[in-house]
């Protein structure tokens, strides 16, 4: 497990890009553990994409993703974060950026790859936001046209990052799972229940999904100096 320690302001700061704002922070180096308990994680390949996903929505998913895209950029990757959310997406909001077009309209062919790409003012961070929101999410993410973006997606950037919608309520993390096989699971402290956070588990497992690791969100500790991540 990797744990990722948060004060109570911290928590109050929804979708706060601590590793862009306050890079020398404990919390920023949090991140930065993560990325390289992540690069450390699969000895036998170079990770290529993964995703992000929790049990349920307000678990901090789309803030980890969008602060781990910073650090991955930040140590040299050319990275693209995608806003695969399609139902509730945040990361336009996170960078100040625009979703009139976005991911929805390139799958279903109302758009090409280079209009959707979004600059972020991160150095080799790029964004695609959702798009409008579609009748048909699932469909989408399921379809053709999302592998074809994916392995074009590839030949552009060193890594690409896909913020999802939870496991739980909704089926399409597990559609994406097809596709994508590295997981990064996250919990937070005092929300997550044990019993959901067992059946996301058991839904990466029986999908065949390489859970990366789970990330502890929101773990209070009484001294800031004593934060830790740790993988298994």
């Amino acid at each position: 497990m990797i744990q990722l320690a948060r004060s109570k302001k911290q928590v109050s700061k929804k979708r706060a890009l601590v590793t862009q704002t306050d890079p020398s922070s404990v919390f920023a180096e949090e991140y930065r553990n993560i990325r390289t308990n992540i690069e450390f994680s699969s000895f036998d390949k170079e990770i290529k994409t993964f995703f992000v996903t929790s049990s349920n929505p307000g678990e901090g998913k789309s803030t980890t993703a969008a602060n781990l895209a910073v650090v991955f950029a930040q140590h040299g990757k050319k990275v693209l974060l995608v806003d695969a959310d399609l139902r509730k997406p945040t990361v336009h909001y996170t960078f100040g950026l625009n979703n009139v077009k976005g991911l929805s309209n390139l799958l279903s062919k109302q758009a090409k790859l280079d209009e959707i790409v979004m600059e972020t003012r991160v150095s080799n961070l790029y964004v695609i936001s959702s798009g409008p929101t579609p009748p048909n999410s699932s469909r989408l993410l399921a379809s053709q046209s999302m592998d074809d973006f994916l392995n074009q997606a590839h030949d552009l950037f060193d890594l690409v990052i896909l913020d999802t919608p939870p496991m739980l309520p909704v089926a399409d993390a597990k559609v994406l799972m097809r596709k994508i096989n590295d997981v990064v699971f996250v919990v937070r402290c005092g929300v997550t229940e044990i019993k959901d956070a067992q059946k996301t588990v058991e839904s990466i497992n029986q999908a065949k999904g390489n859970l990366l690791g789970v990330i502890l969100n929101d773990k209070k500790q009484k001294n800031l100096s004593y934060y830790t991540a740790y993988g298994d």
